[in-house]
């Protein structure tokens, strides 16, 4: 079979699309005919090893794993011998190892079947993304019906279904993001757009229960001037850096020191895989209340300009790999 393969660190053009075995899954693995994977943030930190720290666990030397990719889409090929939940010809989707290649095995606690409504590509671009959504809204971020939430990178891979959770979950929701994308915010349900080029989300004047930070562009005491007094701030993250992620963790810890006196409550987190959180995402798919936006779709061939892409930091939802 065809995968993606890095032996070192570097930038996207020291990944290579070789022929490698064919996997085969343990008992409670299954083996997945890939269809689709989604390119996240986490790809690039792996590729390039970043930040350096990370390397203790990632591979000293090299890359500990070759293989890139989290989030598939596919269909069973054979199940392990304790696999009940599926059989082979079931559709999927959800996390593994190595995602950007034609097979790949996958624990069977981490995937769900694909809802009829959505295609593989857009199966594929839900696990990460919509899973820090979910449980950055709901388990940090404990949104509540009618609070106004406020949603900077509205326009990205986590924002855009963000946007449409918080939607599910009778808030109130302004989005951040750029002017080309105004139009596509508003169409998945934020009641408020913000165009970051023309106004200045902490100069609006308005407050909000529920800061979730998609960026990490602006410092988290300017984050929280448009919160209010009991408001929550979530951060996710930063964006293509190697060190913004990071810079911003760092702020949020004295931030969060300062929170110890005020009521303002200040959260960064990593989501989890859990499988009762597919599950909650698939029902939400399949009912038409979320549907994962898909920016541009690449061959696997093409997976280094895929990264690279992402990594400019101006896609509009997800950005995928097609297998097949």
């Amino acid at each position: 079979m065809r995968a993606a393969i890095y032996t070192q660190y570097g930038p996207p053009d020291v990944v290579r699309v070789l022929d490698v075995d064919t996997p085969v899954p343990r008992d409670a693995e299954v083996l997945i005919r890939i269809r689709a994977a989604a390119v996240n943030p986490l790809d690039w930190h792996f590729l390039r090893g970043t930040p350096r720290v990370a390397r203790v666990a990632f591979g000293l030397a090299g890359p500990k794993n070759p293989r890139l990719g989290v989030d598939v889409a596919g269909q069973v090929e054979a199940v392990g011998r304790s696999v009940t939940r599926f059989k082979p010809g079931d559709a999927v989707f959800g996390v593994c190892k190595g995602a950007f290649a034609e097979y790949t095995c996958a624990d069977e606690s981490k995937l769900v079947t694909k809802p009829d409504r959505i295609s593989f590509e857009q199966a594929a671009g839900v696990p990460i993304a919509a899973l820090t959504a979910l449980q950055g809204l709901r388990d940090h971020g404990r949104l509540q019906p009618g609070q106004k939430v406020l949603i900077n990178g509205a326009a990205g891979g986590v924002g855009t279904f963000a946007v449409q959770i918080a939607k599910a979950f009778g808030a109130e929701v302004t989005g951040v993001c750029s002017t080309r994308n105004v139009d596509l915010v508003r169409s998945i349900g934020a009641d408020h757009v913000i165009d970051y080029t023309r106004h200045d989300f902490a100069s609006s004047g308005r407050s909000f229960d529920l800061f979730f930070d998609c960026v990490g562009n602006r410092s988290v005491s300017a984050c929280r001037r448009v919160l209010s007094p009991r408001g929550t701030y979530v951060a996710i993250g930063g964006g293509g850096t190697d060190t913004s992620s990071f810079t911003l963790v760092f702020d949020a810890v004295g931030q969060m020191v300062t929170s110890w006196f005020v009521s303002q409550k200040l959260v960064g987190f990593v989501a989890k895989t859990r499988q009762e959180d597919l599950v909650t995402l698939q029902g939400l798919i399949a009912s038409g209340t979320v549907t994962p936006v898909i920016d541009r779709c690449f061959p696997l061939s093409e997976l280094p300009d895929a990264i690279r892409y992402l990594e400019a930091g101006h896609a509009r939802g997800k950005v995928i790999i097609t297998v097949g």
